[in-house]
This record gives structure tokens, sequence and C-alpha cells, in this order.
């Protein structure tokens, strides 16, 4: 990859410690920034945390307790000094199945990670952003934020919900140095599968003009663009990474 010089940026990854969000971790140490791998399961975070080496450290995190972020902020600051970026990669898809058949308690736990995890993140980490002018948030969502998914409404919805929230917070910030944008990835191989039929993984698949999943490089190419100096005009937009299949 080209690579982005993100030149001793402190960047907090959510759910870090494996797919998309390491990827996108991996991708700013090669560019010379520094990690905070945020993620639930701490033995998972603290053994990526080691592979990617010294300029990265790991924290165990609920991103969908309030009071959880705001503890790991505090300890980010103390580690680092500084907070430049945050990219809110944390997720869930939840049940597969009809939304008819959703459990009200189901349906919660997948807003409250993806769509509520972005906000306690944001909520938490702009004010440490603002008190420098500076800062760079990347909101994960997704293809199914865009057009939904049937039988996973709980995720389309929560997605949907990131990137209007992105659209309204990056308006919100426009006149400061803190820019907020969105991705909308479709499928990458990554643990979410796991949770999902190969019927409804090739649904997804076959609806994809360039006929093949994004890889992770690629995301986290975007991803670290969005981190860098070198955005200093786009906020509250939305980038594609669909291979064709949503260009709005």
């Amino acid at each position: 990859m080209n690579m982005i010089d993100l030149n001793e940026r402190v960047v907090v990854v959510t759910g870090g410690a494996q797919g998309i969000g390491y990827a996108i971790a991996e991708s700013v140490i090669q560019s010379g920034g520094r990690v905070a791998i945020w993620d639930l399961n701490k033995e998972r975070a603290a053994n990526s945390a080691r592979v990617l080496g010294s300029a990265t450290r790991a924290f165990q995190v609920d991103v969908a307790n309030f009071d959880s972020v705001e503890v790991a902020v505090a300890a980010t600051e103390e580690s680092f000094g500084r907070i430049d970026g945050l990219v809110n990669s944390a997720g869930v898809t939840g049940p597969v199945k009809p939304t008819i058949d959703y459990d009200p308690s189901e349906w919660k736990s997948v807003l409250d990670v993806n769509l509520t995890g972005t906000f306690n993140c944001c909520r938490n980490i702009v004010p440490v952003m603002l008190k420098r002018d500076y800062g760079r948030i990347v909101n994960v969502s997704s293809v199914a934020g865009k057009e939904g998914n049937p039988n996973i409404a709980a995720y389309s919805a929560a997605k949907a919900g990131v990137i209007g929230f992105t659209k309204s917070l990056g308006k919100e910030l426009a006149k400061t140095g803190v820019a907020v944008n969105a991705i909308t990835p479709t499928t990458a191989k990554t643990p979410l599968l796991d949770g999902l039929t190969v019927e409804f993984i090739e649904y997804m698949r076959v609806r994809i003009p360039r006929d093949r999943f994004v890889e992770l490089h690629e995301i986290a190419s975007m991803v670290v663009w969005l981190l860098s100096e070198e955005n200093s005009y786009t906020t509250a937009s939305t980038f594609d990474l669909s291979g064709g299949r949503t260009t709005y």
C-alpha cells in the first residue's frame, strides 16, 4: 500500500483486535502512527498489540457501556498523552432471522454495540480532540446501512443510524479542526461472517458488480487517508467501498 504520513498521530481503533479493526490498526502503524486497540476481548486485544509492536497499547473496553468508554479515554490519554483519531469499527451482526422473530433484547444488543457504541466513543473523545482543535473520526457503517439486508434488520438499522449520526456530528464540528466521516464497506472476510449462513453470504456476494468481497487492506487504505491531515476539507460524508453495489 502507499503510505500516508500519520506522523506519530494517536488513533483509537475500537474492535481493533481482529478483522477490519486490526487491518486498520496495522495500516496506521505502517504509516507512522500509534494505536490504542479498544476491544471487549482483553486477551485477544493484548495479543494483537504484541504483534503490532511497541507503538500499540491494548485496552479492554465495552463500547456499549458509557462508563467503560469514559475510563478508557482517560487511560488512553494517560498512556499516549493525546488522541488524534478515532475509528469506530467494533460491531456485531446479531441473529439472522426475520424481523417478526426478533426478540427485543436481541434488537437492543445489536444497536447498543453498533450505534450507541459509536455515540459513546464520539461523545467521550470529541472533547479531547477539541482541546487541541484537531481530530479525525471514521465511523464504520456498511452497505447494509444504505440498502438494508433482509433478515438482519437490527444491523441494517444500526448501520443506517451510524450514517445519519456521522452527518449530524460532522456538520456540528465543521467549523473546527475535527473531521467526521463514515465508510460503507460491503462484506469482507472477517469473523462477523461466522454467524451467517452460506446462503446469506452468497446472497451478498452476487450483488457486488466486482464479483468479490472487499479486501481488508482496501478498507484500511481508505480509512488511513481519512485519518490523515491530507483530509483537511471533507467532513460529514460517506465513502463507498461496495465494489459498485451502492454508488451514493
